[in-house]
């Protein structure tokens, strides 16, 4: 998205990517049917170590609908929501069209791809800038961006180098760890409920910070995934003493003290069941010792509450997390104190202009992180290309 702004008469526009093709984490994105943007935004939904009001100025600078017209008007990718999740796909549901489209476009504007090209060295050199190359000779350029990614999912070629370039050159980089990654749970007391799907409200909460998602939910053999586990999958993994509880269903106390009262011959498994899946249910009734085949009549009052409080609030017993292998972004980053909101140039090295994932800031699962490229990106471009 940089080098598509940054493209113009005039300028040449060269294109360093480390992988043989580009845009891997477009292609793996949405289970390959890319998540582009969300339907609507929520700015409080974004997380960050720096300032928030200056992330919302990097965010304003191409608002949601001006990038939805983007897509469809310049790159021709038609969007459709997903209703249930307020995400926005390519109408073909095919993310290679969303890759190719924006290097085609960036092609088209006069862009050079250089691609397996590994950037080892970057450095102020004179007016312009030194980048040196593995295997290759140094380039000499009037302008850099750094649109490197952060940590997460290295095989896709982010492994931390624009990070490392940015810190030698003086920057300020807030602590790194893995974001939007699901939790471990090792022994994993759900393990035989792996597969089992459904939708949760879930809440992370450590004596720093909290936070509250709900949506989708996923047992694996090694612990929990799934759009709420990832959203709240920070909290957890930068404190190892962070409480995880659940509410198994859109159920709350009230609704489950009404749903428990005694009806006829009625059991307390069916009532579960109602609401939960069957072998979730039962799992949660024998670890409370509770008999599934005790009518809600003879349900004592003790056990009701005890049952009530494991279905809406429940604690999640977790043992650490999948890291960046599994991660869809990286947390902390370059300090946004030290990028200008309006292009994105570095506030400690003129000519130099930095975007995307390499910043301190993400957002949750459901196209924000790609909206948050898309802007900064554009800005970068436009900044470094002017």
């Amino acid at each position: 998205m940089a080098a598509i702004f940054a493209a113009r008469p005039g300028v040449e526009t060269l294109l360093l990517e480390r992988t043989r093709d580009g845009g891997r984490k477009i292609l793996i994105s949405g289970g390959g049917r890319c998540n582009v943007l969300p339907a609507r935004v929520d700015e409080r939904r974004f997380v960050t170590a720096s300032s928030a009001a200056t992330l919302r100025n990097m965010l304003r600078s191409w608002p949601l609908r001006e990038q939805i017209a983007f897509f469809e008007e310049e790159l021709r990718i038609a969007l459709v929501e997903e209703p249930e999740t307020e995400k926005l796909f390519p109408v073909s549901n095919r993310a290679r069209d969303v890759r190719d489209g924006i290097l085609a476009l960036a092609a088209r504007r006069g862009t050079e791809f250089l691609p397996d090209t590994k950037v080892t060295g970057l450095a102020p050199e004179g007016s312009g800038w030194r980048i040196e190359r593995e295997g290759a000779s140094a380039l000499r350029v009037d302008r850099v961006i750094v649109a490197t990614g952060g940590l997460s999912v290295p095989k896709t070629g982010s492994d931390g180098t624009g990070l490392a370039l940015l810190r030698e050159l003086g920057h300020t980089v807030h602590p790194t760890y893995p974001a939007l990654t699901p939790l471990l749970a090792e022994p994993a007391p759900f393990g035989v409920l792996a597969g089992v799907s459904l939708r949760v409200a879930i809440t992370a909460r450590s004596p720093e910070e909290s936070a509250i998602a709900t949506g989708g939910f996923l047992f694996t053999h090694h612990g929990y995934s799934g759009p709420a586990v990832l959203d709240v999958s920070h909290v957890a993994v930068r404190s190892r003493t962070a409480k995880v509880t659940v509410r198994w269903s859109d159920l709350g106390r009230k609704e489950w003290e009404a749903a428990l009262c005694a009806d006829g011959a009625r059991s307390v498994a069916s009532a579960v069941r109602a609401e939960l899946p069957d072998r979730l249910a039962m799992m949660l009734l024998v670890s409370l010792a509770l008999d599934p085949a005790t009518p809600l009549a003879q349900l004592r009052r003790e056990h009701r509450s005890r049952l009530i409080d494991a279905l809406t609030a429940g604690e999640l017993p977790w043992t650490g997390d999948e890291g960046y292998k599994k991660a869809e972004v990286t947390g902390g980053g370059i300090a946004l104190a030290e990028v200008d909101p309006r292009t994105m140039e570095s506030r400690r090295h003129s000519g130099l202009f930095i975007c995307g994932e390499v910043l301190d800031a993400f957002g949750p699962i459901g196209g924000y992180n790609f909206l948050w490229a898309w802007a900064t990106g554009r800005a970068a471009g436009l900044g470094a290309g002017s």
